[in-house]
This record gives C-alpha cells, sequence and structure tokens, in this order.
C-alpha cells in the first residue's frame, strides 16, 4: 500500500448470504484525492461502500484507513475516525429541521484549519440557510441531497464518501451539486464518488475504478479515461 493512502481495500471480498458480490476488490485513496467508482447498476459499487466503511462484513482482504486496519470495526468506529457518507437515496430525517441536521452531527474529526461551521455549510448551500426551518420531508429531492451533503460536512470528515451523487435530480440541481464538489476538491477534500455522469467526472477527479462484476477491471487517471472511449462503450454502457 502507498503510503500516501488514506483509505486503501486489497483484496475485499464480500457478499450477501450465499452470494458473493465482490471478488479481491483493490482499491485506494490518497490524502486530497477526488476518486470515482464507476460502472453499470449492479456491478457492486455500493457493496464496495458498505464493505470499506463497515456495514457489510469482510470475508477476506483487508481495508485501512490513515494506515490503520479498520476491517471489523462498526459503521460507527469508523465514522468516528473521520469517515462521512451521502447515502443513496439521501435518509434525512422528516423529524428534524435542516438547521438541526447540521447542529446535530457536528463534529471535530479532523485538525482542518477551516471547520465546517454552520455559516460555512450555509454559505456552501444558500437554500439550506432559506429552508432552514422546514423538515426533512419537507425538502424537494435536490435539496435534500444538499442537506445530506452538508450534513456529512458537518462531521469535518477526513473522507467524504457520495453514493449516486446526483441520481434522480434535475440538471440544474446536478449542476449545482458539481459545483459545490470542485469547491470541496479546490479546499483540498478527500472524497470517493459514485455517479454515472462520466463526462462531469472528468472534469472533477483525479483517478477513477472501473467495477465489472464485483472486480475492478481497469484504473487510470482522467486524461487517460477520456483517452480511451472504448472503456466507456464496454464497461459503463454510455
Amino acid at each position: 500500500m502507498n503510503d500516501q493512502s488514506l483509505l486503501a481495500g486489497r483484496g475485499l471480498e464480500a457478499g450477501y448470504g450465499p452470494s458473493q458480490v465482490l471478488f479481491g476488490l483493490d482499491l485506494e485513496i490518497r490524502a486530497g484525492e477526488v476518486v470515482t467508482l464507476l460502472g453499470r447498476n449492479g456491478m457492486g459499487k455500493s457493496t464496495t461502500i458498505k464493505t470499506l466503511i463497515g456495514g457489510l462484513p469482510l470475508r477476506r482482504g483487508e481495508v485501512r484507513f490513515g494506515g490503520r486496519p479498520i476491517h471489523g470495526l462498526s459503521a460507527d468506529a469508523i465514522a468516528r475516525l473521520g469517515v462521512a457518507v451521502v447515502p443513496e437515496g439521501r435518509q434525512c430525517f422528516p423529524n428534524l429541521t435542516v438547521r438541526e441536521h447540521l447542529i446535530a452531527f457536528a463534529d471535530r474529526r479532523n485538525d482542518s484549519a477551516a471547520p465546517w461551521t454552520l455559516e460555512r455549510l450555509y454559505a456552501l448551500f444558500p437554500r439550506l440557510r432559506e429552508r432552514a426551518g422546514h423538515m426533512g420531508n419537507e425538502l424537494s429531492g435536490g435539496e435534500q441531497q444538499m442537506l445530506a451533503i452538508a450534513r456529512a460536512l458537518s462531521t469535518n470528515p477526513r473522507l467524504l464518501i457520495l453514493d449516486e451523487a446526483t441520481e434522480g435530480l434535475a440538471p440544474v440541481i446536478r449542476e449545482e451539486i458539481w459545483q459545490c464538489l470542485a469547491q470541496l476538491k479546490a479546499a483540498g477534500q478527500t472524497t470517493l464518488v459514485v455517479d454515472k455522469y462520466v463526462e462531469r467526472l472528468l472534469r472533477l477527479a483525479d483517478r477513477h475504478f472501473i467495477l465489472e462484476r464485483g472486480r475492478i477491471v481497469w484504473h487510470g487517471s482522467s486524461a487517460e479515461l477520456d483517452a480511451d472511449r472504448a472503456l466507456w462503450h464496454r464497461y459503463l454502457g454510455v
């Protein structure tokens, strides 16, 4: 494993009951990078994330975060080490206001000189300031995604993971999310993104991993992925 790795999985095997989904998967994210996990539906992307963050038991292999093994730790313990997830489906709480979402989970899980305070989160997503008193179930899908990202950032994570970052959002809202992620990249936030909009991800990410039937079949830089459009057709269906 690279000494600069923030998160590294090696030889990951995992699944559900008798069904195996991941087959010897290797994945590495270095501090300060934006990395994507790409692949068609059903190839194991969400299972990979669950395995990395302790939501699914690892059958074989190892996961390290900040150089220490974390496989076997609970999802809560891994979160406290500085991993924050924006889950598929957003999972905003219907009985909490926007402001309550952002203060209930606030923490300092890294030593950043510019922590994510409530005011900084409102500056990143002005619409959340406007909706501060609204309940989670009173927001549009785009507003819920903004809230889910802001909630994750309120923990000041060392690693931010977004599962289906812009799924189901209107184009104008998707663009707001991309702009947000570009700001986070400029600020040095280490991020793992799962999304299907490859053209947009090329402009955002440093490196990409393509997943096919539970195995990493290609990884490389944005320039390398942009130069080989045959990969897009073969593995991504675009």
